[in-house]
């Protein structure tokens, strides 16, 4: 049994060395409260992880009706064992002292105290006044990627057929939406094609964009292992910081921001003009190879570099390896899809794969990886801007399915024009057609693009928020009703992580006071507002997550994402990988052994999109295209970012992720160890970029950018120069004004200073194409470096790189 001591300098633990082909050794990591022992566990109840998008199996330990801590399940196929830092002492947050226990309503500008029936009557008179007089286009939702696939799915049906809305996103949009687009774009349908156990067999591994030692600790556990055993496989890194992975790279690629389009389009080149492409494959189970291959033909690695930034003979190096390998898997992460052409550049990844043949066999896996826990079912249950089941609102037989479904027409299917993404509907709410917006689990007001500007639209008069969530957030604090709901541990139902393994999460303890679980929430709205089917009998017909369950299988079956075969209690033996039916009941390691059904035009998911200007394609034009189903290979001409620096602002700023903190630090923030390991928001530069700006490892700085400017300690690190490193993750809820900065002044929200901008085609706001300058507004003086001291030493290992 491996104990948590060391887990925050050491994220990943002890290694288990294996070779090529063999299973992962197990690690059981636990841990369990001070002074509480093994023996004293009264139970232990099966979970995964909610606190990132690798699924990591565990078992909640309980007593006395309290959660007391975690161990890894072993036997699971995605962690074997093992859990990350915010697995083994994220769960703390539950017992948080702020936690929401009652309802809340504005009243007199204040938010007060209610009970449960106040609250809701007030949701459902606005509901159906504005449905009266505004019409559905007027009630918007955005929900979140840590939900249960049941409420995800009840939420669908109940907007979708109930409301008859267009508006229902989720903030998977900033960190999945990309991996989505491009998976339709290039196999029809959403879904990954590669497993986790591809790192067990693979010669080459690469990972574009994708910080995998941070984001996902356990899954670089199993690539560290790989990389420490018998024949370990080559890899090679994409990313302007010099991270973890970077450092055990054979070749690591740090471009410019905003450039991936020409640095990929390169790589393409050089592997075609070498002839290192497997025709067969190409002929057999693609279209649009010729384009493609002219495309590239004049993106040598001399004129990525002079894009990039990267030496042409690094460009070279990689194609020599990616080109080479047997068994080549790649990952794909925010690096690429919150940056400028993003959906254009994951294509890209997918078309090295189709045209080198290294799909659907072991050790050939393609990952457009998520970012969020839960976003796999967001995107499958049509909580994020598309239809249930991987359907496509531009097929009416598709709609129809739906409508048979849920036992009503098809023109209660909303499918006149695409559904609405996340910085739309913003965009309506700013201008006053969305008149009330429901907000379930996420904290907009810190994470999304140009907090100023969000902060207006949520405070505006004619705005009606509905904020469900477990703390009074910066978002709630703008609420005019706020609802307190159960979390992970208190509730029940089934995640999905980015190889499309299922978990089941059940309940081991009672939420606190009054708070509800998400799937409660939403069936009592439906209730209260009477939903109907064409019948007369009630639209949304299961009351608890079982029958839930039940219903989204019958929605999924026979799409890609078919759970058909799957159970609750197959689940609580350990996760399954869709697509699961009664013919396959173990689950599917890999999509696309023989072939892309789901591209055919009458199965697809989407009809694909023009990677510049993000217009959809003709149905006709796709059937003409592909008219057999099979991988559509997309090419892309590079384009220059929308927003380039200047003498003004000469610096790129590019926002992300620590490995101690999740999201806006809503529960990570409330767990002891995670936030003494990095408490407070840092700016990195490499050494030679600050000396040049005139400043030093430990300043005081501030960053600024045409949006807004925020103040924080500088790190100097190896990254590329011309580049400064924001986490985002720091909101305002544990400062004295709560959800601003101080008198509009420079805050601490990285987002203060990033552009509202987002793909063309996957709609993804950038969060990496800001230009920006750093200034100096206090040096640190020696008592303040030896005070921190410790702190930096402690979080050296994850935050600061």
């Amino acid at each position: 049994m491996s104990r948590s001591a060391d887990r925050i300098q050491d994220p990943w633990g002890a290694r288990t060395p294996y070779a090529p082909g063999s299973p992962w050794p197990e690690r059981i990591d636990q841990h369990l409260a001070e002074g509480i022992t093994e023996d004293q566990v009264e139970r232990w109840v099966p979970a995964a992880s909610v606190l990132h998008s690798n699924g990591d199996a565990m078992d909640i330990a309980v007593r006395q009706g309290r959660i007391v801590g975690v161990r890894g399940r072993p036997g699971d196929r995605v962690n074997r064992g093992r859990l990350g830092p915010k697995d083994l002492y994220g769960w703390q947050a539950n017992h948080s002292a702020d936690r929401l226990t009652r309802p809340l309503v504005r009243e007199g500008g204040r938010l007060v105290e209610c009970d449960w029936d106040t609250a809701m009557e007030r949701v459902v008179a606005r509901s159906k006044e504005l449905l009266d007089d505004k019409g559905p286009g007027a009630i918007g939702f955005y929900t979140t990627g840590q939900l249960f696939l049941e409420e995800y799915y009840t939420l669908a049906v109940l907007a979708r057929a109930g409301i008859g809305t267009h508006h229902l996103d989720g903030n998977t949009r900033l960190c999945t939406a990309t991996a989505a687009e491009a998976l339709k774009e290039t196999f029809g349908c959403d879904g990954q094609p590669g497993s986790y156990e591809d790192i067990d067999h693979c010669d080459t591994l690469a990972l574009f964009g994708h910080n995998m030692a941070e984001t996902q600790t356990v899954l670089w556990a199993r690539v560290l292992d790989r990389l420490e055993g018998s024949e370990p496989p080559r890899l090679v890194c994409v990313d302007p910081r010099h991270t973890p992975v970077a450092r055990r790279a054979e070749v690591h690629l740090a471009p410019r921001p905003g450039t991936n389009v020409a640095l990929l389009n390169a790589l393409l080149h050089e592997i075609i003009r070498t002839g290192r492409v497997d025709r067969d494959y190409i002929e057999r189970h693609s279209v649009g190879f010729d384009e493609l291959a002219a495309m590239v033909e004049p993106c040598t690695p001399r004129w990525a570099a002079g894009i990039c930034d990267v030496p042409a003979a690094a460009i070279e190096a990689a194609a020599e390896i990616l080109g080479g390998a047997e068994r080549l898997t790649s990952t794909v992460l925010q690096g690429v899809y919150q940056s400028h052409q993003a959906t254009a550049a994951a294509v890209q990844v997918n078309n090295l794969h189709v045209i080198r043949g290294m799909l659907g066999r072991p050790g050939c896996g393609l990952l457009q990886m998520n970012g969020q826990p839960s976003a796999e079912n967001t995107r499958e249950c049509g909580a994020d801007g598309d239809l249930p089941g991987f359907r496509n609102w531009e097929n009416d037989e598709h709609v129809a399915e739906l409508a048979r479904l849920w036992n009503v027409t098809p023109d209660r299917v909303p499918h006149y024009a695409p559904p609405t993404h996340a910085m739309q509907m913003f965009r309506y709410a700013e201008q006053g057609s969305i008149r009330m917006l429901w907000i379930s689990g996420t904290n907009p007001a810190v994470s999304l693009p140009e907090l100023a500007r969000i902060r207006s639209i949520l405070a505006q008069e004619r705005l009606f928020v509905v904020v469900q969530d477990l703390f009074l957030t910066e978002t709630a604090q703008l609420a005019d009703v706020v609802l307190p709901a159960a979390t992970w541990g208190e509730k029940t139902g089934t995640l999905t992580n980015a190889d499309r393994t299922v978990h089941l999460a059940e309940k081991a303890v009672d939420p606190p006071g009054e708070a509800r679980s998400d799937l409660d929430i939403f069936l009592e709205y439906a209730r209260r507002m009477d939903f109907r089917d064409k019948d007369g009998g009630p639209l949304i017909t299961w009351q608890d997550p079982e029958t839930a369950f039940a219903a989204w299988q019958r929605c999924s079956a026979g799409r890609p994402c078919d759970y058909t075969g799957m159970s609750y209690a197959q689940l609580r033996t350990g996760g399954v990988q869709w697509p699961c039916t009664p013919d396959s009941p173990e689950g599917t390691r890999r999509l696309y052994t023989d072939g892309f059904p789901f591209a055919h035009p009458d199965a697809c998911e989407s009809y694909g999109k023009d990677l510049v200007t993000g217009a959809s394609v003709d149905p006709v034009e796709y059937r003409s295209l592909n008219p057999d189903g099979k991988a559509v290979l997309k090419a892309a001409e590079y384009l220059p970012p929308h927003e380039g620096t200047s003498p003004e602002h000469p610096l790129a700023l590019i926002t992300g992720r620590t490995v101690h903190h999740f999201h806006t630090r809503t529960k990570t923030g409330r767990a002891p160890e995670l936030n003494a390991a990095a408490p407070d928001v840092w700016a990195e530069m490499s050494p030679e970029e600050a000396s040049r700006q005139g400043l030093a490892d430990g300043d005081l700085v501030q960053v600024t950018t045409p949006r807004g400017a925020i103040r924080a300690r500088l790190r100097t690190t190896a990254m590329r120069d011309g580049t400064v490193f924001v986490p985002f993750h720091y909101g305002y809820w544990d400062t004295p004004q709560g959800h601003r900065p101080p008198d509009d002044g420079p805050g601490r929200a990285a987002n203060e200073t990033t552009i509202t901008d987002w793909d063309p085609v996957s709609k993804q706001p950038l969060f990496k194409t800001a230009a920006a300058r750093v200034t100096l507004v206090a040096r640190r003086d020696a008592a303040e470096h030896a005070r921190t001291g410790t702190d930096r030493a402690r979080t050296e290992t994850g935050s600061r790189t």
